[in-house]
């Protein structure tokens, strides 16, 4: 074989090898979610005392940072939670309610009443069941009834005040661990992060469908 000709084959092997590398880490690899390996202790102590709200399952936990607008956490709930309740997996929702951002407002003072009851009621059925309550109507058609606004109570304030840090203190934590955040002063939504088979601490940014089929995996879903 001439010198054109082999050169000819390296550069084909050359583009055959990296667009299978560049296949693998678009299809595969960038949605991998992250082992978490440094500051564990930090980031459970973190999930376990915020306003969570689960089915009560006992077969794995996987916690979920949210808010109650957020479209990709309403798709992975809608999608995902029928299977992992299934497999006995307790899903431990944790809403907040945002700060306003740019002199704009998100949340709303029935979402920081609700959110704010959420986590009074942190672990209980009747959590739960309030979680499920609000979301089956529209959001704007949500009148939080018989809560007590959280606006003007400095409990209920403080309480929501305690969610919004709680994001702030996870995301140095997440970054550390390779878990990408959406800017300098917020994590991205749904947040998740749970347990393998292996004991494993795993978490990731779980925005787009392509995620799902590894927490699937990994908690032990089909």
């Amino acid at each position: 074989m001439n010198k054109i000709g082999t050169w000819g084959l390296l550069a084909l092997i050359l583009v055959i090898v990296g667009g299978g590398g560049w296949a693998y880490w678009n299809y595969d690899l960038r949605w991998q979610p992250k082992t978490i390996t440094k500051h564990q202790a930090e980031i459970t102590a973190i999930l376990e005392k915020s306003g969570w709200a689960s089915p009560g399952l006992t077969k794995g936990r996987l916690y979920m940072v949210s808010f109650r607008t957020c479209p990709d956490c309403l798709r992975f709930k809608g999608e995902e939670f029928p299977g992992l309740h299934k497999a006995g997996v307790d899903t431990r929702v944790i809403e907040i309610a945002r700060r306003d951002k740019n002199g704009v407002a998100k949340s709303t003072p029935v979402e920081r009443t609700t959110v704010a009851e959420l986590w009074i009621r942190r672990g209980t059925p009747e959590a739960w069941k309030l979680m499920e309550a609000w979301e089956a109507v529209p959001a704007e058609a949500w009148t939080a009834p018989g809560l007590t606004p959280a606006d003007g109570d400095t409990g209920r304030t403080a309480i929501i005040e305690a969610g919004r840090s709680m994001t702030d203190e996870l995301r140095p934590l997440l970054q550390a661990n390779g878990i990408t955040v959406s800017d300098p002063t917020g994590i991205r939504y749904p947040t998740l992060i749970w347990w393998n088979a292996k004991g494993e601490m795993r978490g990731c940014a779980c925005e787009k469908r392509e995620t799902y089929r590894f927490v699937r995996r990994e908690l032990g879903v089909g």
